[in-house]
């Protein structure tokens, strides 16, 4: 058995695909803001929902993840335990063009995929 640590400065819990960081430049620059901040709350008939908003600054208790030179990614501190390792990805399904979260901690999701759950905290 192993132990392993998890230090959010320095391992990226989310990283953001080509197409997704392509288009947040375009909603970055369209929104005058400075980056995207990620979190989670609680909703939905499974537990969480993600929340992604385009932000001037980042909260005091976010995380910084550089994602391209002009693009940064805003986690929020409380949130990094459920989306660690997640990556984003801008996709087509079907006609149309959405945001993905590809998530390893997911264990379910609700029908109509607005909210998922992850293991019990340990």
């Amino acid at each position: 058995m192993s132990v392993e640590s998890f230090d959010p400065t320095q391992s990226p819990a989310v990283t953001m695909t080509a197409a997704a960081i392509e288009h947040a430049r375009r909603q970055i620059q369209q929104a005058g803001a400075s980056g995207i901040r990620l979190t989670v709350k609680e909703s939905g008939c499974s537990g969480y929902m993600y929340v992604v908003d385009f932000v001037a600054e980042p909260d005091a208790e976010d995380v910084s993840f550089p994602v391209a030179d002009d693009v940064t990614l805003f986690v929020e501190q409380s949130a990094l335990r459920i989306v660690r390792g997640t990556e984003i990805d801008f996709a087509k399904d079907g006609v149309n063009r959405v945001i993905k979260f590809r998530n390893p901690n997911v264990t379910a999701e609700c029908g109509c995929g607005e909210s998922f759950v992850v293991e019990s905290e340990a």
